[in-house]
């Protein structure tokens, strides 16, 4: 990088216009002095993007970053270098054929050692700033494969980093570096990930979980443009760390925080799981939700692998709202209306597909078929995805007993009935159709919804799973279950009775139904946050950091949950944002939990044993007994 490229690149105006397949205005260029070596005024500058329109959405910012990275870099043949993090983040939010279309034939990884020599590319390296991957890269600016390297960083890096790197580009090939703050997975738009697993030991942070969580919370508020006041949940010691490890980098690095003051600052609200173990433990209704917590949806993709009789193309299947429009219109519906939805795509495609020879008799027919084809391709391709997919969870809903195993889940969660409770759970427990892991988690529920009752079975039910075979790793959850989650831990009161007159009890009747029974309850979140919206959050459990406060009606309001967050959750804040005007709500945790991981998470935090349970992973197998 010679002294003419950075000052060319550092003196440039500060509004640069950007090209029209992105909806933003025009970005502001700050600058920090960060001297890259100690031959020039090397510079680097870091890139702050106003929308068109003020919106909290992860996934546009995400979107937008690696447009820039892409426009940036200019026309001709381009490589894209990431690391493992960086891959999943650009995965998430772009397909690779979207990318195909901006020159980016290649995809790389910058730990790869079998990389060829392209000097024909252009490399644009977007890698998170820790070590090792700056390591990588002073070898690989030692010996360059491409001709030139524009390298973007997705979080803050250091200057004595910064120097290295300048000190090993003895060749001059690399013509910028920038800081974008993408250092988070953008599953949807109000809802984020960091994809970490086993985030805690005991009551304390992991520590090199905790400066993860602090530069990914970070970047999203940087993508988001927003310096918040912050608020944290009281109970929680590992809250109160977060929310002062955050606090601190603001304060450090406060020219990237020095956005434009609104009228009501926005809200950084920090929470612990253990505070609601009992919304993770329930089966899901919802599309996306009922997606992982049955099949798994990992970075969006599903492996459809051990389906019985699926076909090759189908073993691995992905799941983008952004790129899916069946997907994303029925997100959050309920199971019985995406079967409905499915019968209206088939007979949609049925409709569209080309009938046969008879239709090509002419040249115009000829030309007609092939201009439709990507559109019919795309469809079928769409149509045979999501029947699979469907099927597949209606095959496990009906293997698995899951509708009656979900209205016992949701009675425990929901109702006072401990008689009634009681006897439905040893009914299932008995049930051999039943799985292991929905018996587990009956079990789970039952010990944190009745811990304290002066006529628990959780002994005698406890017994039950041992006469089922259940292994003693497997019993040793429920009490680490109490431990992580149970009253002696929680914040808040978490069950709140449902008078059960005034709940309809429906059945399904076909594909009809699913809602009411099945779906009376509310996360925690959704009170917590209603409670805040209205001004009543108490001060008391949710103090402020710092000596200020809010006085009017929080407009942004960004979420983090410690220990990981749900779908069933992210609903909670879509509706919210849909119900509320004037709000507009974020939420974003240390991973995005179906049962199997959460049993994990609690087993990481409760005991000694934390080793083996990530080393075996969830261990439950669906199939029956």
């Amino acid at each position: 990088m010679t002294q003419a490229e950075c000052v060319r690149h550092v003196t440039s105006g500060t509004r640069k216009e950007v090209c029209s397949s992105v909806v933003i205005a025009a970005p502001q260029v700050k600058r920090r002095k960060n001297p890259l070596c100690s031959r020039c005024s090397l510079f680097i500058c870091f890139c702050l993007w106003s929308l068109s329109v003020a919106i909290m959405n992860v996934t546009l910012a995400v979107k937008q970053y690696i447009s820039k990275m892409i426009e940036i870099s200019g026309p001709g043949m381009k490589v894209l270098l990431m690391d493992k993090e960086t891959t999943s983040i650009v995965s998430v939010v772009y397909t690779q054929s979207e990318i195909l279309q901006k020159e980016v034939y290649l995809f790389e990884r910058i730990d790869s050692q079998n990389r060829d020599n392209m000097k024909h590319l252009k490399a644009i390296c977007f890698l998170r700033p820790t070590k090792e991957n700056v390591e990588h890269l002073i070898q690989e600016l030692r010996r360059p494969k491409y001709s030139v390297y524009f390298i973007y960083f997705s979080n803050v890096i250091s200057k004595s980093e910064i120097k290295a790197l300048a000190e090993a580009d003895e060749q001059e090939v690399v013509a910028e570096v920038q800081e974008f703050y993408g250092d988070f997975i953008a599953v949807n738009p109000h809802l984020f990930s960091l994809n970490l697993q086993g985030v805690t030991r005991g009551r304390s942070w992991e520590p090199s979980m905790l400066a993860r969580c602090t530069q990914g919370l970070t970047s999203v508020l940087l993508a988001l443009k927003k310096c918040p006041m912050i608020r944290y949940q009281l109970s929680s010691d590992m809250s109160k760390r977060l929310a002062e490890s955050v606090k601190q980098i603001i304060t450090k690095e406060y020219e990237l925080f020095d956005f434009r003051k609104t009228e009501v600052p926005p809200l950084l609200l920090i929470l612990d799981r253990s505070d609601d173990a009992i919304t993770p433990l329930l089966n899901q209704w919802t599309y996306q939700a009922m997606v992982h917590e049955l099949l798994g949806l990992n970075n969006n993709r599903i492996d459809l692998s051990r389906v019985p009789g699926i076909s090759k193309d189908l073993r691995e299947v992905v799941l983008s709202a952004e790129n899916d429009e069946f997907y994303a219109n029925n997100l959050y519906l309920n199971f019985g209306e995406i079967g409905t939805n499915i019968k209206n795509l088939m007979e949609d495609f049925q409709k569209k597909k080309p009938k046969g020879q008879q239709k090509l008799e002419s040249i115009s027919d000829m030309k007609a078929f092939v201009d439709n084809y990507p559109q019919f391709k795309k469809m079928s391709g769409t149509v045979s995805k999501h029947v699979t997919v469907v099927g597949e969870l209606s095959r496990l809903v009906s293997e698995r007993q899951l509708m009656e195993v979900s209205e016992v889940e949701q009675e425990l969660a929901c109702q006072n009935d401990h008689s009634s409770a009681q006897q439905n759970v040893r009914r299932l427990l008995q049930n051999p159709r039943v799985s292991e892991l929905d018996a587990v988690r009956l079990v789970m529920l039952y010990a944190l919804r009745y811990e304290r009752h002066s006529s628990s079975i959780l002994s005698s039910l406890m017994d039950e799973l041992s006469r089922r075979g259940v292994s003693e790793r497997h019993r040793r959850m429920v009490q680490a279950a109490v431990e992580y989650g149970g009253k002696r831990i929680r914040g808040s009161d978490l069950i709140t009775p449902t008078d059960a007159v005034s709940i309809t009890k429906q059945f399904f009747k076909g594909l009809k139904g699913v809602e009411n029974v099945y779906t009376q309850h509310q996360p925690l979140l959704h009170d917590t946050l209603d409670q805040m919206i209205k001004g009543r959050l108490k001060d008391s459990q949710f103090p402020y950091l710092g000596a200020s406060s809010l006085r009017d009606r929080p407009q942004d309001i960004l979420v983090f949950m410690i220990g990981g967050a749900t779908y069933e959750e992210a609903l909670t804040v879509y509706n919210l944002n849909r119900s509320t005007p004037g709000v507009r709500i974020v939420l974003g945790g240390s991973n995005i939990h179906n049962t199997k991981s959460f049993l994990e998470e609690v087993m990481s935090a409760t005991g000694p044993s934390s080793s083996s349970s990530r080393a075996h992973g969830g261990g439950f197998h669906s199939s029956r007994r």
